[in-house]
C-alpha cells in the first residue's frame, strides 16, 4: 500500500505541474482510497500492484488501443520469442478490471467472466494467445468489458466543443 500511495503522490505532482490548477492536490488521496475499496475489502493493507495497476490504466484518459496494449503487457507472459496472454492471466485482468463497476454496484458475476474468456479462446487450440488476437477480442467489445469503452467515449466527448450559438 505504500509504495502505491507513493507512486499516485508522484504521478498526480507531476499531473499538477502539468495542468496547473486542474488536479486537486488530494487526488492521490481519493485515487488510493478508491484502489483500497476495490482491491482489499478485507482490510489487509495490501493491493496487487498489477490490479492497481490495471485500474489506473483502464480509469487513464489513453486512446482504448493503447489502455488494450497496456493491459496486455501487465498481463502477458513470455513464451520463447513471442508474449502471449494465458487464460488464467485473462481471468485475472477481468477479475480485476470488474472491481471497477462492481465499486458502484454494477459488477458482474464470475459466470461472466468465464463466458468471456471461453468467447475470447473461442476457435484457439494452444494454451494462449498473442497480443493481435487480444486486441481483435476487445475490439469486438466484449459485455463484460462494455463499460471501458462507454467510459473513454464520454470521456471523449467532453473535449468536443462546437462553434454553434443557440436562440
Amino acid at each position: 500500500m505504500q509504495q502505491i500511495s507513493r507512486m499516485l503522490m508522484k504521478l498526480f505532482q507531476r499531473a499538477r505541474l502539468e495542468k496547473p490548477g486542474q488536479v486537486d492536490p488530494r487526488a492521490a488521496e481519493f485515487t488510493l482510497g478508491l484502489l483500497i475499496a476495490m482491491y482489499d475489502r478485507s482490510g489487509t493493507g495490501y493491493v496487487k500492484t498489477r490490479s492497481a495497476a490495471a485500474a489506473l490504466i483502464s480509469l487513464s484518459g489513453d486512446t482504448l488501443l493503447a489502455k488494450y496494449r497496456a493491459f496486455f503487457q501487465f498481463y502477458a507472459v513470455p513464451d520463447g520469442k513471442e508474449t502471449l496472454i494465458t487464460r488464467s492471466a485473462l481471468r485475472s485482468l477481468l477479475t480485476d478490471l470488474n472491481q471497477i463497476p462492481a465499486i458502484v454496484g454494477e459488477g458482474c458475476t464470475l459466470s461472466c467472466v468465464e463466458i468471456a474468456i471461453r468467447d475470447c479462446f473461442h476457435g484457439v487450440l494452444n494454451a494462449a494467445i498473442v497480443e493481435e488476437k487480444f486486441l481483435s477480442w476487445l475490439r469486438s467489445e466484449p459485455a463484460v468489458l462494455l463499460w471501458l469503452p462507454t467510459c473513454y467515449r464520454l470521456s471523449a466527448t467532453e473535449m468536443v466543443s462546437h462553434q454553434a450559438r443557440c436562440r
